[in-house]
């Protein structure tokens, strides 16, 4: 197996006007043998690009990538000895999954006997019947066309296996069958692995580490749980987490011996008032008076009516506009008159619509980022990027 390192890596492109666009911006991230590392973000963020450039498939403008303290900048791919799944199978339609699987290594002269030991136990592991193996890829579903293109790379044992979103094109239930078979799998070769996905839950449920990318750099490294519970900005805060955390703007003041955040509203509609824990008002305690951006998860939002004992100083109300029953529970959207809120709450919610409910927040469970001037993110078009904004509003507490 192997440990790979990217040390300030960059790549460039012309765009439009002969202007340089940068897709991937100084990169630098250490990915430990045997560990699965997961690069998420949206799209256009830099994670295929950073990937494909591992797997020698994009040049690295400028920067370092090391497998095992070789660089590999110049080398080619076939020699890096990795293997990368694709997005889209990438199969040859013409031949047998028998021989889709084996080509790679009939071509690298492997005896056949080795091939087909090697065929045989990809198959096995990855449970693909010998009836199955004398197909072509037009006669297997999709997920099972996603089992050859792994077999293809197992068989080959390479040094690290690239993953570039290879569950997008399967259907909801097939996904998750999938990425519990790809974390199996990863258990069972013990191998280097690096997967890119958009899907925040394939990212919290898989890796080992997650690396959150936006405009080409990366905006925090950390264990899954990590990441959730400890954001380091509000770009990955509100990326994180299904349904995603809610943001609401405001400042903290200071009344009846307690510390508030209290929420920037419209004139004459009153505005959100929740006391922060002493631990909280300790940290934010010289913010008083300043702009804050107040994040908290829908998990941390609760029917008021639903609790017992709930602190009076931590409830505030919010209108109802739709609840979506998910089974196991009820998602809640509302708005506070200026702010949308989300709230998880128990399947029995039943309310309409429009009405006004109270909500009590666990306050020892919220975040804090700094908020900055709105004006400093706007387009040249005027148009304000809220991503921008969002990633640097830095974690206070």
């Amino acid at each position: 197996m192997a440990k790979v390192v990217l040390e300030g890596v960059y790549k460039t492109y012309i765009g439009e006007k002969g202007r340089e666009v940068v897709a991937v911006d100084d990169v630098n991230l250490t990915i430990e043998d045997r560990e699965f590392i997961v690069l998420v973000g949206p799209s256009g963020c830099g994670k295929s690009t950073t990937l494909r450039m591992v797997a020698g498939l994009e040049e690295i403008s400028r920067g370092g990538i090391y497998i095992d303290d070789r660089k590999i900048n110049d080398v080619p791919p076939k020699d890096r000895d990795i293997a990368m799944v694709f997005q889209n199978y990438a199969l040859y339609p013409h031949m047998t999954v028998r021989r889709n699987m084996a080509f790679g290594l009939e071509l690298r002269g492997y005896p056949k006997a080795e091939i087909n030991a090697r065929v045989g136990e990809a198959a096995s592991i990855l449970g693909l019947s010998d009836e199955m193996l004398e197909r072509k890829p037009k006669a297997l579903s999709g997920g099972q066309r996603q089992r050859v293109a792994v077999g293809r790379a197992i068989v080959r044992k390479p040094r690290a296996f690239l993953f570039d979103e290879p569950l997008s094109n399967l259907d909801a239930k097939m996904r998750v069958q999938m990425r519990t078979e790809i974390s199996k799998l990863h258990t069972r070769l013990a191998s280097t692995m690096i997967y890119v996905t958009h899907d925040q839950v394939e990212a919290m449920t898989m890796g080992d580490r997650i690396v959150v990318m936006k405009d080409g750099r990366i905006q925090q490294v950390a264990e899954p749980l990590e990441i959730y519970n400890n954001p380091s900005n509000a770009f990955v805060a509100g990326f994180i987490g299904s349904p995603p955390m809610n943001f609401i703007e405001g400042t903290i003041e200071e009344g009846a011996g307690k510390l508030f955040f209290r929420e920037t509203a419209p004139e004459g509609r009153a505005p959100v008032r929740l006391a922060l824990p002493d631990g909280q008002a300790r940290k934010l305690a010289s913010h008083l008076g300043k702009p804050v951006l107040f994040g908290i998860r829908p998990e941390d939002l609760e029917d008021k009516g639903a609790l017992a004992g709930a602190d009076p100083d931590q409830v505030f109300q919010a209108t109802i506009d739709v609840v979506e029953p998910m089974g196991a529970e009820t998602f809640i959207y509302l708005n506070t008159g200026s702010h949308p809120l989300i709230a998880r709450s128990q399947r029995t919610f039943r309310e309409e619509i429009g009405k006004k409910i109270d909500l009590s927040a666990n306050m020892k469970n919220a975040h804090f980022f700094e908020n900055h001037d709105k004006e400093r993110f706007r387009k040249a078009n005027g148009e304000f990027d809220r991503d921008l904004w969002q990633a640097a509003a830095r974690l206070i507490v």
